[in-house]
Formats: structure tokens, C-alpha cells, sequence
């Protein structure tokens, strides 16, 4: 059985701004004018303690003009800061937000040509967790507490060197005792918030999957009378949110022994300051300035403190994401192999599993030439679906290959083999809009002329004249105003749009009534000319209609 990449619950952060790196690097001068401005924000808070210090001098001195300096001073420290604060917050939310969206839409494209087999082994609401919520958590964290974050980091940096300049004995005093027993306490968080914080994220993303489930399920939950199992299921995995928050919760109460680290600071701080003051080895404008600055120093620490338990869910978030985008990374083909426009289809020793050791398809080989009409043919799971998405390279299979015109379609680049081979599901996928609208998911952004051109070739005009408002008919909730066989006709367009030169039906007419049946098959007879055609089917009137049959039985070709 080939490899299948599992998404991680608690992913690594170690080195994660520089898996980041590649995000970031287009918008690198954007960023670095924005931490520019940032600094300069921060730099006219901390000297406004300065500035004040120095004004209690000139007091002190008499100094009128010196004074007027230091108001004048005080002044245009403010305004600057306001100026710089609100320019710094706008450059860097503008910068985030670019990279957030580049990571967001990297992960949808991602998404969406990611194997098959990868996304069938995932629950729908974890990968909705990851491409939605932590993205939204992520946007929300660039928007709000990363200009916080910055600057309360250069603001605990430019704070030491001020109380440096002005005395190197209080500031010594100051980071000896406060400084080791923070940092401390900040590894003792650190230590456990990876894991609280990841748990978080983990339950969190069950929750949204069993929730995901319910809707799926809700016909059969109210048929059956199962919604009251269903709901202890809900209740197990809610009580694992509350149990996974309430040691978040715990673990960022960890921070709040930095405020006990303050008042002690603080106190010692005056002891030595008036005891400095009173033998003249410092003025009292020092004084002053050093009370303010580490009032300040002392502030930043505590909403860095309040901001490490965002950031480090940001991290876990940033973290589940790169897991995501890491899993859901498929290499192009090393060679540019190209398709011609027909071809013969040739399954050579195709074999294929599920699971380990339980394989579904047993070396199966059968070759399709150009313009054959084949019907896939068998018992319930003899693995007729299973061969169809392989032909269609939905599927990578374990062993063998699936060849076009006698190139690996394996070493084709996915578009390229969209255009030549097309597959439509017995359940066509529908969106929430108008038929146009879905139309228009035809590889090659059809325009309105082509889809009535496809709509014509197929012998569907009347139909489409007898709908409400034609292409602009709605559909509903994805489909739910058409008939099954109505989406079967929408899928057949879609098909016709793109012209493959081989068609995949799986089971095209299964459970229609016969008018609706016959409309169908009249619009794949006008579409199999010309081209390939491989029929999944079960009904006789289908496959009585085909020259050439593949029976498969348990996963080989009788």
C-alpha cells in the first residue's frame, strides 16, 4: 500500500518563523519598513520617561529655559508617538494580513489537488478546522496582538539601555532580581504550553469534525432515533474542550507570578534609590526617570506576559498549518510529459488497497482503445469505482501504472490530464448558486457562449429553455432544487465543456426513472462521439447498449 501522509495533532513549532520564511520573503520591505516605524513608536515611549526626569532637574536646578526644553520635549515625544503608533499598526496589520492570505489560499489549492487518498483518510471538520478557524485565529492575532508583541519587545530592549545610561548600580539591582526569576517563570509556562496549547487545538478540531458529522448525518440520526448516542458522542468530545481549555487556563496563570516579581522589584528599587538620592550619588531627576522607566519596564514584561499565551497559540496554529500545507505538498512530475489530443488507455498490473495488506484491486490489466465503448461491470465492491479513479489518476496506485497514448499518467501534469480525461461521478458535486455558476467549474473558465454551445451539442436545449430562468436557474443548497438526474445532466455539460478524449461514467443512470434515464443516455451518445467511453453500470438496458463488457470480480478481470 503506498504512503499516506497523516496530519498531526500537536505538530513541532521548532524553527517555525523559518518555515514561515518562504510567506514572508515576498513582502520582506513591507515588514521591514513596518518594524522600522515600530521602533521608532516605541523608542518615543520609552524617552518620555527621560524627558520627564529631565524636567524634575530643571526644577530642581531653577532652569526655566531647560524646563520649556523638556515640556517642549514631552510634547513632541507624544504626538510623535501617536503619529508613529497608529502608522506602525496599519503597516504591519497590512503586511500580516498579505501573508495570512497567501498561506490561506496556498492551503485551499492545496487542498483541492491533494490525492484523494489523503483526503479520505482525514476527517472533513479537522481540515476544515485547519483551513478556517487557526487561519482566522492566525489573521486575528496579526491584526490585534502582534503590533502588541513587537512593540513590547523593543520596549523591554530600549528600557534596559536608558536605565543602563542613567545608573548602572539600580539597573544591575533591577535585573538581578527581577530578570533570572522571569525568565523562569517564562520557561516553567513554556514548558507546558506547548502541550496545553496543542491539546486545545486538537480537541477543538474533533469537536468541529464530530459536529461536521452531524449535519452529514442528520437524515439518518432523525430516521433512526440515533441522535441520542450521537449526542453522548458530542457531550465525550465537548467535555474534552472544556477538560483540554480548563488546563490552558491553568497553565497561563503560571504568568501571574510576574506581578509578585514586580511589587518585590519595585520595592527594592526606592529602597536603594532614596538611599542613592539622599548621599548625592544620584539626582532626583534620575530617580524619577528610573521609577517611570521601570514602571514601564515593568508594564511591558506583564503584557508580554498576557501575550505569550497568544502567541504561543498562534504558534501551535501556524504549526497545524504547515502540517497541513506539508502533507498536502505534492511534488510536479519530473519530466513535462504532454498528452496528445486521443489515445489508448492501458492498465498494466494495476494493483491497489485501502489498507495494509487488503488489496482491492489484484494486478489488474486491460487496454481501451481510442473510441471504445466499454462498460466496467461487477458485484458490489469488485472494485469497478476503485479502477475508474485510477484511470482518471484520481488514485496513485501501489503497483503497476495507467498509461494514455502510452505515457505514464503519472508523470502528467494534473491539468494536463484533466483536459483528456474526465470523470463523472454518480454524484455530481454541486455548489450553492445557479447552474451557470456551476458550469463554470469546467476547467478553462467557460464563458457564457461555450456553455450554451456544450448545452446544444448534447441535445440539451429544451431542457435547459424549460427551467425557470435557464443558465441562471438556482440550484439551492448545493443542488438540492434538482433531481439526481437533472445533476447528472449539469455533470454531462460540464464534461462537454471540456472535450476529453476519454469520458468516465459512474453509474450515470442508476435509480433515475426511465425519461430522465433516456435524456442521459441521448446526451452520451451525442458525447462519446469521437472519444473514449468507460461505463460504470448495474442496469442491462445500460450495459446492453455497450459492445464491449469488463466484468471484474473481487478486484481481477474474469
Amino acid at each position: 500500500m503506498a504512503e499516506v501522509r497523516v496530519l498531526t495533532d500537536e505538530p513541532s513549532t521548532r524553527h517555525i518563523l523559518g518555515r514561515t520564511w518562504p510567506y514572508l520573503r515576498p513582502h520582506r520591505w513591507a515588514i521591514g519598513l513596518a518594524l522600522v516605524v515600530t521602533i521608532g513608536s516605541t523608542l518615543a515611549v520609552v524617552l518620555i520617561a527621560p524627558a520627564i526626569g529631565r524636567g524634575v532637574d530643571a526644577v530642581v536646578a531653577g532652569d526655566r529655559a531647560g524646563l520649556w526644553w523638556a515640556v517642549g520635549l514631552l510634547v513632541g515625544l507624544i504626538v510623535g508617538r501617536l503619529l508613529l503608533l497608529r502608522t506602525s499598526e496599519l503597516l504591519l496589520t497590512r503586511a500580516g494580513e498579505r501573508v495570512v492570505r497567501e498561506m490561506r489560499d496556498t492551503a485551499v489549492e492545496r487542498l483541492a489537488n491533494a490525492p484523494l487518498r489523503f483526503i479520505e483518510a482525514h476527517r472533513t471538520g479537522d481540515l476544515l478546522r485547519r483551513t478556517t478557524g487557526e487561519i482566522a485565529d492566525l489573521a486575528q492575532f496579526v491584526r490585534g496582538d502582534l503590533p502588541n508583541l513587537l512593540g513590547v519587545v523593543i520596549t523591554l530592549v530600549a528600557t534596559t539601555v536608558v536605565l543602563a545610561f542613567y545608573s548602572w548600580l539600580l539597573t544591575l539591582m533591577l535585573l538581578v532580581l527581577f530578570l533570572p526569576a522571569a525568565y523562569l517563570v517564562m520557561k516553567w509556562f513554556e514548558k507546558a504550553a506547548g502541550p496545553a496549547f496543542g491539546g486545545q487545538a486538537a480537541a477543538e478540531a474533533t469537536l468541529a469534525a464530530t459536529f461536521t458529522e452531524t449535519l452529514s448525518a442528520r437524515e439518518t440520526l432523525q430516521a433512526t432515533g440515533g441522535m441520542a448516542v450521537w449526542r453522548r458522542r458530542l457531550d465525550r468530545d465537548n467535555d474534552a474542550v472544556v477538560g483540554a481549555s480548563s488546563r490552558t487556563v491553568a497553565v497561563l496563570n503560571r504568568l501571574e507570578v510576574v506581578a509578585l516579581l514586580e511589587g518585590i522589584a519595585t520595592a527594592a528599587l526606592l529602597a536603594l534609590g532614596v538611599w542613592l538620592v539622599g548621599t548625592d550619588r544620584i539626582g532626583l531627576g534620575t530617580l524619577v526617570t528610573f521609577v517611570l522607566a521601570t514602571a514601564n519596564l515593568f508594564q511591558s514584561v506583564v503584557a508580554m506576559s498576557q501575550l505569550v499565551g497568544d502567541y504561543q497559540a498562534a504558534r501551535i496554529g501556524l504549526a497545524r498549518l504547515h502540517d497541513l500545507l506539508g502533507a498536502t505538498h505534492v511534488e510536479p512530475p519530473t519530466s513535462a510529459a504532454t498528452l496528445p489530443a486521443r489515445g489508448a488507455i492501458e492498465v498494466d498490473g494495476l494493483r491497489y488497497s485501502y489498507l495494509a495488506d487488503t488489496d482491492v484491486l489484484h494486478g489488474v490489466d486491460v487496454v481501451i482503445p481510442h473510441g471504445d465503448r466499454v462498460g466496467l461491470v461487477g458485484e458490489t465492491g469488485s472494485g469497478k469505482t476503485t479502477l475508474a479513479k485510477l484511470i482518471t489518476g484520481l488514485y496513485q496506485p501501489d503497483l503497476g501504472a495507467v498509461r494514455f497514448a502510452g505515457v505514464d499518467i503519472g508523470q502528467v501534469d494534473t491539468a494536463e490530464l484533466r483536459r483528456r480525461v474526465v470523470l463523472v461521478p454518480q454524484q455530481v458535486h454541486m455548489i450553492t448558486g445557479t447552474i451557470a455558476d456551476n458550469l463554470a467549474l469546467a476547467p478553462g473558465d467557460p464563458d457564457r457562449v461555450a456553455m450554451l454551445g456544450a448545452v446544444e451539442a448534447l441535445g440539451l436545449g429544451e431542457w435547459v429553455d424549460g427551467l425557470d430562468d435557464g443558465l441562471d436557474t438556482d440550484v439551492g443548497v448545493r443542488g438540492d432544487q434538482l433531481s439526481a438526474g437533472e445533476q447528472q445532466l449539469v455533470g454531462l455539460i460540464r464534461a462537454a465543456l471540456v472535450d476529453p478524449a476519454v469520458l468516465v461514467l459512474d453509474e450515470a443512470t442508476a435509480n433515475l426513472d426511465p425519461a430522465t434515464a433516456s435524456r442521459i443516455e441521448e446526451a452520451v451518445d451525442r458525447l462519446r462521439q469521437e472519444r473514449t467511453l468507460i461505463v460504470i453500470a448495474h442496469r442491462e438496458a445500460t450495459i446492453d447498449r455497450l459492445p464491449r463488457v469488463v466484468r471484474l470480480d473481487a478486484g481481477r478481470v474474469v
